[in-house]
């Protein structure tokens, strides 16, 4: 009577194992393509600095390419739970705050703790664009992403009445777009030196000057 227990334990333990050896690899793979770029990084490698077979890679996670796109989508997350961003509790919670202020100042927040996990990442990104037309898709794709979040944040704040006077949503969205870029973190964080607080605070008081009412004045 009690093989069912049995069978759904091992069923599960499975399951674990599995996740835990895709998590390896994922985190192999990124760690690679930061450390020495796409194009260089071969699977070989990633199996090795996972402590898998090549085959194992591909039956886990697929090739370098779906590799890096679910290295770059789990740095976004900061988690591999299957849940779009625009779904998680701490996004959910700016959607709901009826301060547009606020709400752009917790953007910022969420879009500088994103800009901390992909930003190396992210450069080794732009560089396999160049490479691969699959990364290249890739690259894209998490583009259009960022475009259709700062939709998101645009037609909220909107919906306050607190987009400035005289903006368009197509070109707020645009504005929300080209400020949640990573490489903005990268150069005034990586390359100037900037603290990431004193980035946070930057970007913050740049979006509510570039979107918000009352900024035109």
């Amino acid at each position: 009577m009690a093989e069912p227990v049995k069978r759904g334990y091992r069923s599960e333990l499975r399951a674990t194992q599995a996740q835990d050896t895709r998590r390896r690899i994922v985190t192999a793979a990124a760690e690679l393509f930061v450390a020495t770029g796409f194009g260089a990084t071969t699977v070989d490698a990633i199996a090795a600095a996972a402590g898998v077979s090549r085959k194992t890679v591909f039956t886990a996670a697929g090739g370098k390419v779906e590799l890096l796109s679910l290295a770059l989508d789990w740095a976004i997350a900061g988690d591999d739970e299957p849940i779009a961003l625009v779904d998680r509790p701490e996004v959910q919670a700016l959607l709901r705050l009826r301060d547009p202020a606020a709400m752009l100042d917790d953007w910022a927040r969420v879009l500088v703790g994103i800009d901390v996990r992909v930003a190396e990442l992210f450069v080794a990104m732009e560089a396999a664009a160049n490479l691969d037309p699959a990364a290249r898709a890739v690259f894209d794709t998490s583009n259009d992403q960022r475009h259709q979040g700062a939709a998101v944040i645009v037609d909220a704040i909107a919906s306050l009445g607190g987009l400035r006077r005289g903006l368009r949503r197509a070109a707020a969205v645009d504005i929300g777009w080209l400020l949640s870029d990573p490489v903005l973190y990268r150069r005034l964080v990586g390359d100037r030196a900037w603290t990431v607080a004193r980035f946070e605070k930057w970007l913050a008081a740049t979006l509510r000057h570039q979107l918000l009412a009352g900024a035109e004045a």
